[in-house]
């Protein structure tokens, strides 16, 4: 905490780090399947910018979980015609049958985790990039 009692941390952006085993592998995935390039890169890193927030791949010998979603692409308007043309470019996406989350065709509603925005849900899809992070792509729904 500051000395004025309030929180150091609150005019801080935030972003996302995704590690990647071969960052020449993630930078074809995310070129290839998402359309992204990067807009910076140095040898041990790839910045990318989306809808004015930013992403980097790093190098990294450690390996991702991928067990819980690590980034999302949140505020798409069209959900199942995004998840449509991902894989038409061969974007896998996850199915997910598990207690109070189900994906039908590869999209789940995700009702109430989304207070903060105003809306009543979300609907969202999970998929692996080339390096095991589980990345999400989401729609709030009002």
């Amino acid at each position: 905490m500051s000395a004025d009692g309030g929180n150091v941390l609150a005019g801080a952006r935030v972003a996302t780090r995704l590690p990647a085993r071969d960052l020449d592998r993630a930078r074809r995935f995310y070129a290839e399947m998402l359309g992204l390039e990067p807009v910076d890169e140095r040898p041990g890193g790839l910045l990318y910018r989306c809808g004015g927030a930013e992403f980097v791949l790093f190098r990294s010998t450690g390996t991702s979980p991928g067990t819980f979603t690590q980034m999302a692409f949140e505020g798409v308007e069209d959900l199942p015609a995004v998840v449509a043309e991902l894989r038409r470019r061969g974007v896998v996406f996850e199915e997910v049958d598990a207690p109070g989350l189900r994906t039908v065709d590869g999209i789940a509603e995700v009702e109430g985790n989304c207070p903060s925005k105003g809306a009543r849900g979300e609907l969202g899809a999970w998929f692996r990039d080339s390096e095991g992070n589980l990345p999400a792509v989401g729609q709030p729904v009002f």
